[in-house]
């Protein structure tokens, strides 16, 4: 099972791929970081996007779906991902389940000329599944 960077450097191998980081939504710190920044700094990235993923994972109206607590631990975020379009690109929030409080998630920034939305989105759900976070 991979950890951070050799997850970090798999996500980068899809198309379009810019950059890419794991960050603890908790704190908005950079547990990992590949490539680009969309601003050019990764820590500043990081909290910004952690900003988005803990909106989006503690409204009510999206905590309805929460899934139960299953054999590893507390339940997951309802949310599965956030997608952010801008012109030049995509922005894709994935979140990762742990066993102690699932406050992680993959960001990957996709170019939007040369990446493929859909697929960026599977693989990146099939990438967190495996990420191991030790």
């Amino acid at each position: 099972m991979p950890g951070i960077d050799e997850c970090l450097i798999e996500v980068m191998r899809l198309p379009g791929a810019r950059g890419a980081a794991v960050v603890d939504w908790t704190s908005g710190l950079a547990l990992g970081t590949i490539g680009e920044s969309p601003n050019g700094d990764h820590e500043a990235t990081a909290a910004e996007t952690a900003e988005v993923a803990r909106m989006a994972a503690e409204q009510p109206v999206f905590a309805q779906a929460e899934a139960p607590a299953g054999p590893a631990g507390p339940p997951a975020p309802a949310v599965e991902d956030v997608i952010v379009t801008t012109a030049p690109g995509y922005h894709i929030l994935r979140f990762v389940e742990t066993a102690f409080d699932s406050s992680v998630f993959l960001h990957l920034w996709l170019d939007r000329a040369e990446g493929n939305l859909a697929l960026a989105r599977i693989k990146l759900g099939e990438i967190a599944e495996r990420l191991v976070l030790a």
